[in-house]
């Protein structure tokens, strides 16, 4: 296991980022507050570059590349995000970057990473190992690997969203921050940006129902294997087990681990259409759908809740626009 990332890294990677990342906004809606009995505070990282926190840690990893040692710039595997936002800087910095993606991965995804000029490998991921091929062509070439999770330069560049949030609302307020989950870097990183910031802010996280491998892994102890690794809308969080680094953090000061099914984050996408005039993709909207569903959990709470991602398949973003306008988005009954 490489070096685990500190509250000091998350600091330095504000410093690598200023001037180059959004200062993403924080927005309010005085109807979630009513539905929540909470004071919420949404941070937009569905309005970062590449529509999504990734391009956080990305930059904050690619620029320090070792030029010299890796030549032919990297490799990346993602569901979609992270690899777009390799490509991203990628073509900023002036580094090649290879995005092995799974082939069901949303469409819009695929393109972007392709137009801004990395070479994408497609894969099965119900029968192949994306780190297997990843591995096979930092074999076969002078490239760095660059994981989604396991990477002390990631880790930190992610957890710059929080630590930003933080500014913003307000440090002393001590508030609930609520992250989306799936490999655990980002729920690491905000970890680390509580501790940064010297805030005593709880972290919970939530992730897609029958894809709960952190919270599993927390109760076990023992980084635990999601039994299938397709079958959410959430497509950003279907790793199949927790990042080594990630899980590390996140086993110590995770505070709760939350989940929301498919039909809860279509109503979140709705709601944050609605009320916030946002574009959010599934697994980057499911915090909010967890607090919507789970409101008397937050009640009389200030909270910090990350939308992590925009990029949604347009399919997608139409079925949640086409659920019933006046229907609760809590989802009780009337």
């Amino acid at each position: 296991m490489t070096t685990l990332p500190s509250p000091e890294d998350v600091l330095d990677a504000r410093r690598a980022l200023a001037g180059v990342a959004v200062t993403t906004p924080v927005l309010r809606s005085e109807r979630l507050d009513r539905l929540t009995g909470a004071s919420v505070h949404i941070k937009c990282e569905n309005l970062q570059r590449t529509g999504a926190f990734k391009f956080r840690g990305a930059y904050n990893c690619l620029s320090r590349l070792d030029r010299q040692a890796y030549p032919g710039g990297v490799v990346a595997y993602s569901t979609g995000n992270h690899g777009q936002a390799i490509a991203t800087v990628g073509r900023m910095l002036g580094i090649p970057a290879t995005v092995v993606m799974p082939s069901d991965a949303p469409a819009v995804k695929i393109a972007k990473a392709r137009e801004n000029g990395a070479s994408i490998v497609l894969y099965d991921r119900s029968r192949q190992s994306r780190e297997e091929i990843a591995a096979q062509i930092a074999a076969r070439s002078p490239v760095a690997v660059v994981p989604p999770g396991d990477d002390r330069f990631i880790i930190a560049g992610q957890g710059t969203a929080a630590a930003e949030g933080l500014d913003q609302i307000g440090i002393s307020d001590s508030p609930l921050i609520l992250v989306p989950c799936g490999g655990g870097g980002l729920a690491a990183g905000t970890c680390l940006a509580t501790e940064a910031m010297r805030s005593t802010a709880e972290v919970w996280a939530v992730e897609p129902e029958a894809f709960d491998d952190t919270r599993r892994s927390l109760a076990s102890g023992d980084r635990e294997v999601n039994p299938t690794l397709t079958g959410s809308l959430c497509d950003a969080l279907l790793a199949p087990t927790p990042a080594e680094l990630p899980f590390s953090i996140n086993r110590e000061r995770l505070a709760k681990v939350l989940t929301a099914s498919d039909q809860d984050v279509l109503r979140a996408i709705r709601f944050a259409h609605d009320e916030l005039k946002l574009v959010t993709e599934p697994g980057g909207v499911i915090a909010l759908a967890s607090l919507l569903c789970n409101p008397d959990l937050v009640r009389g709470r200030n909270v910090l809740v990350i939308v992590s991602g925009g990029n949604v398949d347009p399919s997608v973003f139409k079925q949640a626009l086409d659920l019933d306008v006046n229907a609760d988005p809590t989802g009780r009954a009337a």
